[in-house]
C-alpha cells in the first residue's frame, strides 16, 4: 500500500525539517515537499498531487487561511490540515470555514501529529482538545448566536436529518469540510453525538 503523501508548508525551515525527520520515519507517511508559504504551498499542491497539506496559518505572501480556501476549491482531492501555534477561535473558525478539515497545535506530542495526519487522509477531522475546550468556552453564553453562518448551515441540516454527504452536496463543500465544522460545532454546543446535535438544532435554531 502506498503511503499517504503530504506536503508541508511553514515559513519556518526548522520546523519544515523536523517534520519531514519526524514522517520520514513513519513508513505509511510519504513527505513529497515542503514549501515556505501558501503560494509556493499551491504551486507545489499542482505538480505533487499531495494526499494532505500540512499548513501553518501566519506565513508571508499568502498566509494560511487564503491558501487553505484557493487550495481546497482548486485541489478537491488533498486534504488540508493545519498545524500552528495559534489556538483562538477567530483562527480556528477562519480556517475550518476555509476548507480545513482539522487542526492541531505545534506543542502538541509528535506522536498526536502523525496520527492527526493519518486521520485526515482516513477522512477524518481531528481537533485539538484545547482548541474544542476554546470554541466551547468562547460560545457557552450563547452558542446559537456565536455560531458562524457555516456553522449555522451544517447545523441546520443536520437538525432536518441529512447525512453528511447530502449536506456536502447541498452546500457545495467536501464532506470532510462538513466533518470539520461538525467537529467544531460540537464542542461549542456542548453534546457529543449527532442525535444530540440534531435535538439541539430543533431546539434552538429558527428557521
Amino acid at each position: 500500500m502506498n503511503g499517504v503523501r503530504v506536503l508541508l508548508v511553514d515559513d519556518h525551515a526548522l520546523v519544515r525539517s523536523g517534520l519531514e525527520s519526524l514522517m520520514g520515519a513513519e513508513p505509511d507517511l510519504d513527505v513529497v515537499g515542503s514549501a515556505s508559504d501558501g503560494a509556493q504551498a499551491l504551486e507545489l499542491v499542482v505538480s505533487l498531487a499531495p494526499d494532505v497539506v500540512l499548513m501553518d496559518l501566519s506565513m508571508p505572501v499568502l498566509d494560511g487561511v487564503a491558501a487553505t480556501r484557493r487550495l481546497t476549491a482548486e485541489h478537491p482531492g488533498t486534504a488540508v490540515l493545519v498545524l500552528t501555534s495559534f489556538s483562538d477561535r477567530e483562527r480556528v473558525t477562519d480556517a475550518l470555514d476555509a476548507g480545513a478539515v482539522g487542526y492541531v497545535l505545534k506543542d502538541s506530542e509528535p506522536s498526536v501529529v502523525l496520527e492527526a495526519v493519518r486521520a485526515v487522509a482516513r477522512g477524518e477531522s481531528p481537533l485539538d482538545p484545547r482548541v474544542a475546550r476554546t470554541l466551547l468556552a468562547a460560545r457557552r453564553a450563547d452558542p446559537a448566536a456565536e455560531l458562524t453562518d457555516r456553522e449555522r448551515e451544517v447545523l441546520g441540516l443536520v437538525g432536518r436529518g441529512l447525512p453528511n454527504k447530502q449536506i456536502a452536496r447541498a452546500l457545495g463543500i467536501r464532506e470532510s469540510t462538513v466533518k470539520a465544522h461538525l467537529t467544531s460545532v460540537f464542542a461549542a454546543i456542548g453534546v457529543r453525538d449527532r442525535t444530540a446535535a440534531a435535538l439541539w438544532a430543533q431546539r434552538n435554531l429558527s428557521g
